[in-house]
């Protein structure tokens, strides 16, 4: 692009006198003002939709500046660089490039491999620190069983807790079976006797109850996984 430059200068012709050759205005030097300003207009942008050519500048922009004003290539790098501070994470879901390469600035490294990223929580020991790990993929706890036994306490005679049993009459008494009262090891034989009552005796008694439950959940290498989708992220480090 080039000015254009007046090669004669017509007004110091009108202060020469008379019959001076050089007060008179050449055809030539009319063509040669021609030429030069056709040259100097062809050099120029037109106002409306300019096709630039080369390497075009312009003045940068202060950051922040949200005008009509033409935004340069050294704008638009401050404004990214504005939007990707040091200490933030890039993430990129298409390809695991350098964002060095892709945004043109920054020293980037790879962040948070094999891990998903959790909001800062104040209250929660486990959140509550930038950049703090923990957790485990793999399930530790979740398979397991549970064991139960209970014994009751010991039933004595003539409490509210009875079995129905089988007696017969024996010398006209009703003898009752219990741990104190023991016919047969007393010796007394209840051969022929068919008249068997049921009724209900108090026998000294316990009960125990012991088992295990099924096991339940899933124990092994990858079984504590949350759902996921895995992305390259990168942090700025400077």
């Amino acid at each position: 692009m080039s000015n254009y430059t007046q090669s004669t200068n017509f007004a110091t012709k009108d202060s020469l006198p008379s019959g001076d050759p050089l007060k008179i205005v050449k055809g030539t030097e009319i063509n040669t003002e021609f030429v030069n300003i056709a040259v100097a207009i062809a050099t120029k942008a037109d106002l409306a939709s300019p096709t630039f050519t080369g390497t075009p500048a312009a003045p940068t922009a202060s950051s922040g500046t949200n005008t009509t004003q033409l935004a340069t290539t050294a704008f638009v790098t401050a404004a990214f660089q504005a939007m990707y501070p040091v200490g933030s994470i890039y993430i990129n879901a298409g390809v695991s490039t350098n964002p060095a390469t892709l945004l043109g600035f920054g020293t980037w490294t790879a962040f948070g491999a094999g891990r998903v990223m959790v909001g800062l929580n104040g209250s929660d020991t486990s959140f509550d620190t930038l950049e703090e790990t923990g957790g485990s993929k793999d399930a530790i706890v979740v398979s397991h069983t549970h064991t139960f036994s209970a014994t009751t306490g010991n039933m004595s005679a003539n409490s509210t807790h009875a079995h129905q049993m089988k007696y017969t009459d024996i010398t006209n008494e009703a003898r009752n079976f219990s741990t104190d009262n023991n016919d047969s090891a007393q010796g007394y034989d209840l051969t022929g006797y068919d008249a068997l009552n049921t009724s209900t005796v108090d026998l000294q008694h316990t009960h125990t109850v012991s088992g295990t439950t099924d096991s339940t959940g899933s124990s092994a290498t990858n079984a504590n996984l949350q759902p996921y989708i895995t992305v390259a992220m990168w942090k700025r480090t400077a």
